[in-house]
């Protein structure tokens, strides 16, 4: 695999951040369509298949690679951002919720780091962003995001975002259990399972999930206060609800009012 593009970075904003990145010209940063936020003069982006990790790759593996995105409901697509100017030029990605955006130096976890399928922002150019599967069944069948992980491969800068705060816990042989949604990344070092939350009862009765994650070993793990699933459900719960077909507060009779209107 060739090295990643080297980039410069900032980022910027407190609870709705984004991240700024200054290219060198002919340097090239990929990321998932529609992140961008603004980009200036001299930066050209293109619609491709694949994150351009291995130029020399056929036809028959880009599309296997992107089968595998496929998976994980991310676009079969991704968009090359390069600075095809004679000088430095600056773009910007947002991220999509409220949460923060966390950079992580691949070089610095072993080339490798294992994501939430929707956690990945942008990168480098030369960052192969792929899926892993768990191989344990417990994980595959309860797991929600857990079971398909997005693998981040290389030796350059990756951007990942998640919702409310933001923590980094180092484990030192120790095992971690945690709420399955609030898993962001960690790195390949640790091993990664689902066990049943408590008894019956409180799986039934505690709110906490039927199963949590668990993590043990030695290695990084970065966690999320506010799972984006957690809350769209609290939004969803607290929609009026319709009461008739044409009621106040209904879609049909907001529609209606806007007909008469």
């Amino acid at each position: 695999m060739p090295r990643s593009h080297e980039i410069d970075y900032r980022i910027h904003g407190d609870d709705l951040q984004f991240v700024e990145i200054e290219l060198d010209p002919a340097e090239v940063v990929v990321a998932e369509a529609g992140s961008m936020m603004y980009m200036e003069e001299g930066i050209a982006f293109e619609t491709r298949m694949g994150d351009g990790s291995r130029p020399s790759q056929g036809l028959a593996g880009k599309l296997a690679a992107v089968g595998k995105r496929a998976l994980t409901g991310e676009s079969l697509f991704m968009t090359h951002f390069e600075n095809r100017s004679g000088q430095k030029q600056r773009l910007a990605f947002a991220a999509p919720y409220p949460g923060k955006i966390i950079a992580i130096d691949l070089a610095a976890t072993g080339g490798e780091l294992l994501c939430q399928k929707d956690a990945f922002l942008a990168a480098a150019l030369g960052t192969e962003i792929g899926i892993a599967l768990n191989r344990r069944l417990g994980a595959g069948l309860f797991g929600g995001e857990g079971f398909i992980l997005q693998r981040l491969r290389g030796d350059g800068m990756v951007f990942v975002h998640a919702g409310g705060t933001i923590v980094e816990k180092r484990l030192e042989g120790q095992t971690l259990r945690v709420d399955t949604g609030c898993i962001v990344a960690f790195e390949p070092s640790l091993s990664y399972d689902i066990e049943r939350a408590g008894n019956l009862k409180s799986m039934a009765f505690g709110g906490e999930g039927l199963f949590l994650a668990t993590l043990s070993g030695q290695g990084r793990v970065w966690l999320q206060s506010l799972p984006f699933s957690r809350l769209s459900d609290r939004i969803v719960a607290n929609l009026p609800r319709a009461t008739s077909g044409t009621g106040e507060s209904s879609i049909l009779g907001g529609i209606g009012r806007m007909l008469e209107g």
